[in-house]
């Protein structure tokens, strides 16, 4: 499609009053067009931060990058051959690491795919890191589905990371200006971006709560990190956005300190956390051949919260 005929398109529905009701793609191309008043046919490139505001972002998101720095190098090794580009942002949509061979970092640079450029919506209209962002979900934006013009040679898969009190911490996106990219191939590669952002959004979330122990949940929902921490003496500390979503808690921020127990026996939470606990004691149970003072010290918690846990979960074992 020319340059012309896409913005033209994208005008026309945008400017649409119905536009946020016929599609996700719509409603971001109209918030794109009205809300940020973006030009679809803007020529000039995409903004960059300053070196200095970059490294000040860098040191804020300094526990995120270092979680995903590994995550990153796995991720670039399974899509950099067909001229990917792996990137970090942070939760504005900067970009604040890039993974992509050598040969390719000019073209980025052109594209502006580089650290300290800023991929908010809000800036470059509809693209894969901004509306990712913006909307908080995995997204696929490919070639025309983007708001600028200039951008339409891209394909772009992102997935948000959410941080360990809920809150959204930046995205990960893998982009591509090959022709010849297929939807397809798109679609495969966004499950790897989905699965690298929840490993990292795991680990981010296990090294924010190092001291205590880690329940994780067996849940219908593949895409979200779903753990609690809960300290020694059976007190949830922390909880992923998956958590907090599944046992009804607030979406965001410090959470109320409750028992595990008391999430553990609602009707309506996973079943998984309850297999994990279950799974949890019969191993310490087993290592300290039934003896439950010795697997209560295992699991860092007194042996009367120890038989209440076995009470509620039909357990036995020796009293001594």
């Amino acid at each position: 499609m020319s340059d012309t005929k896409h913005i033209d398109r994208v005008v026309a529905v945008a400017s649409h009053p119905s536009a946020a009701a016929r599609s996700r793609l719509a409603a971001s191309w109209r918030r794109s067009f009205d809300h940020h008043g973006l030009d679809p046919g803007q020529k000039a490139g995409v903004q960059r931060v300053t070196s200095e505001a970059l490294a000040e972002r860098r040191e804020r998101s300094e526990a995120m990058l270092h979680v995903a720095a590994p995550k990153l190098d796995a991720l670039f090794q399974l899509v950099g051959s067909s001229g990917c580009g792996v990137l970090l942002t942070d939760a504005d949509g900067v970009v604040l690491d890039l993974r992509t061979a050598d040969s390719d970092l000019a073209a980025f640079d052109g594209w502006g795919l580089t650290p300290g450029s800023d991929w908010s919506e809000a800036s470059e209209g509809t693209n894969g890191i901004g509306t990712c962002i913006a909307e908080g979900r995995r997204v696929i934006i490919h070639r025309d589905d983007h708001f600028h013009a200039r951008n339409t040679g891209m394909s772009c898969m992102d997935a948000p990371i959410f941080g360990p009190e809920g809150e959204l911490i930046g995205a990960l996106d893998v982009s591509s200006a090959r022709a010849d990219q297929t939807e397809a191939f798109n679609h495969l590669i966004a499950a790897m971006v989905v699965q690298t952002a929840r490993q990292i959004e795991t680990d981010n979330f296990r090294a924010a709560f190092s001291g205590a122990r880690i329940i994780v949940a067996d849940t219908d929902d593949s895409e979200a990190a779903t753990l609690l921490a809960v300290d020694r003496d059976d007190l949830v500390m922390g909880a992923t956005r998956g958590a907090r979503k599944a046992f009804r808690l607030n979406s965001s921020g410090p959470i109320k300190s409750v028992p595990a127990s008391d999430l553990f026996g609602r009707d309506d939470g996973p079943t998984g956390f309850e297999k994990a606990e279950r799974a949890a004691v019969n191993r310490a149970l087993s290592r300290a051949d039934g003896n439950v003072s010795q697997a209560a010290r295992m699991l860092g918690i007194g042996r009367a919260t120890l038989y209440r846990r076995m009470k509620r979960l039909g357990l036995g074992g020796n009293p001594n």
